[in-house]
C-alpha cells in the first residue's frame, strides 16, 4: 500500500527544533560575523553542547557526572566555539547569561575547566532517564521562541545573530500563513499572516541602521543561506530561506520564484518594459483569449496566466499538471480609466473532468519610466470546481 505524505509547519508551536549539526556547521563558516552584543548565538551553542540524558566525562584524571541540560569542557573548547581571542571573553559571556538566569556555571580543574547548565533545560526538553554517552554533532534540540525575543532585544545583533532570527522563524506549508506553501518563508508571528516585512522593521528589531540590515541580508543572499524577494515601492520584502527543508525534513529543497510569490501574496509582478520581449511561458498554446481588443498586452496577459499556472500546480492543482488542458480567458473590465482588469480564468480538462475557475485582476501603475513595468497587485480569486 502507498502512502502520501504531507509536512506541515505550525505557527503556534512555542518551540523550535534546532538541529546540533546545524549548529555545528554555523560555528565552522567564518563568513558569517558573530560580533554583537544579543547573546543569542552564545545561548544557542551552550544549548547544543549540552547533555539530553544523564553521562559521565573524564578530563584531567577526573570524573565527573553530567545531568540532562549540563556539559563540561575545556575553556578553550568554547573560546573556540565564540570566536574569542582570551578567556575572559568566555567567563564575561557566562556571567551576563547567569545574572540573566539563562544559565548557572562553574569554573574547575585550575581555572582550566568550565561546567555549565542550562536552567530551563528539563522544561523544554524530554529528559532521558538512563546514563549514556551523548553526541553533540546529531540529533536535536528544542529552543523556546520566547528566549530568541528575549535575547535580540539585549543588543545589538550580529549577522549570527540575524540569520538564527531567521531561521527559528521560519514556516513551511502553514495554511496560516501566506506563501509558506511555496518554501519555508521567515514569519514573525505577528498575528497578520502575512511574512512581508520591511527594512525599517528589522532594524527596530535587530537593533541595526535600515542600511546595516539591507547589507547584512544581502550578503546572507549572496552566501546562498536565504532568497531575499524585494518588491517596489512601500510593499516591503519576504524572506525565503534556502537548505531549510533538507536539514529540518531531510527533504528535497525548493526553487522561490518571486512571480509566484507575488501572485500567492497579490503584490507586484515585474515584466520587461517592451511587450514583445516578454519570454512566453510553457503553456501558450494552451492558452485561450476571447477579448482581442484588451489594453493589456497579450504577451503580458499570457506571461501572467503561465505564473498563475506554476502556483496552482505548487498548490496541487491536478490539472495545471496536464499538457492538454485549456486556459479560456475572458475579460470581465478592462483597465481603461485607471480601473482594474478583471477576467475570468477558466481551466478546462480535456478529459470531461470538472473544470475549475478563477478571477484574475491585474492593476496598472503609473510611475516615472523605468527598465520595466510593473502590474502590481495580481490577484487570484474562486478556484470553484464545476461540471
Amino acid at each position: 500500500m502507498k502512502y502520501q505524505l504531507e509536512i506541515k509547519q505550525l505557527v503556534d508551536y512555542p518551540r523550535c527544533r534546532i538541529y546540533r549539526s546545524f549548529i555545528r556547521n554555523l560555528m565552522e563558516d567564518r563568513n558569517i560575523r558573530t560580533n554583537g552584543g544579543s547573546y543569542l548565538f552564545y545561548y544557542i551553542v551552550l544549548c547544543s553542547y549540552a547533555n539530553y540524558r544523564m553521562s559521565r566525562r573524564r578530563l584531567e584524571g577526573m570524573s565527573y557526572t553530567l545531568q540532562a541540560g549540563e556539559w563540561i569542557c575545556p575553556i578553550t573548547e568554547l573560546q573556540e566555539a565564540f570566536r574569542f581571542r582570551f578567556h575572559h571573553q568566555v567567563i564575561s559571556v557566562l556571567q551576563f547569561l547567569e545574572e540573566q538566569h539563562y544559565v548557572s556555571y562553574s569554573i574547575l580543574g585550575k581555572n582550566r575547566l568550565v561546567k555549565f547548565s542550562i536552567l530551563d533545560w528539563k522544561t523544554e526538553n524530554t529528559i532521558l532517564g538512563y546514563s549514556y554517552p551523548c553526541q553533540k554533532d546529531s540529533g536535536f534540540y528544542f529552543f523556546p521562541i520566547t528566549k530568541v525575543h528575549e535575547l535580540i532585544s539585549i543588543g545589538k545583533c550580529s549577522e549570527m545573530d540575524i540569520l538564527l532570527d531567521l531561521w527559528i522563524h521560519a514556516v513551511y506549508n502553514d495554511v496560516q500563513v501566506q506563501g509558506s506553501d511555496l518554501g519555508p518563508v521567515v514569519y514573525f508571528r505577528n498575528h497578520t499572516g502575512s511574512p512581508v516585512t520591511n527594512y525599517t522593521e528589522l532594524a527596530e528589531r535587530w537593533g541595526r541602521s535600515r542600511a546595516t540590515v539591507c547589507r547584512i541580508l544581502k550578503k546572507l543572499d549572496s552566501l546562498d543561506l536565504l532568497t531575499l524577494i524585494p518588491f517596489t515601492g512601500s510593499h516591503g520584502s519576504i524572506i525565503y530561506l534556502n537548505n531549510y527543508l533538507s536539514t529540518m525534513f531531510s527533504i528535497s529543497d525548493v526553487l522561490i520564484d518571486k512571480e509566484e510569490v507575488a501572485l500567492a501574496l497579490s503584490l507586484p509582478i515585474q515584466v520587461p518594459d517592451d511587450p514583445d520581449s516578454v519570454s512566453e511561458p510553457d503553456i501558450t498554446e494552451q492558452i485561450s483569449i476571447s477579448d482581442e481588443s484588451d489594453s493589456v498586452p497579450k504577451p503580458v496577459i499570457r506571461y501572467v496566466v503561465g505564473k498563475v499556472a506554476d502556483l496552482l500546480q505548487t498548490q496541487g492543482l491536478p490539472c495545471c499538471q496536464c499538457r492538454k488542458a485549456r486556459y479560456q480567458l475572458s475579460r470581465l473590465s478592462d483597465s481603461r480609466g485607471g480601473l482594474n482588469s478583471i477576467y475570468s480564468l477558466e481551466i478546462i480538462c480535456p478529459y470531461g473532468n470538472m473544470a475549475y475557475r478563477f478571477e484574475l485582476s491585474m492593476t496598472p501603475r503609473e510611475d516615472p519610466p523605468t527598465l520595466f513595468t510593473e502590474i502590481p497587485a495580481v490577484a487570484l480569486k474562486g478556484g470553484s470546481a464545476h461540471a
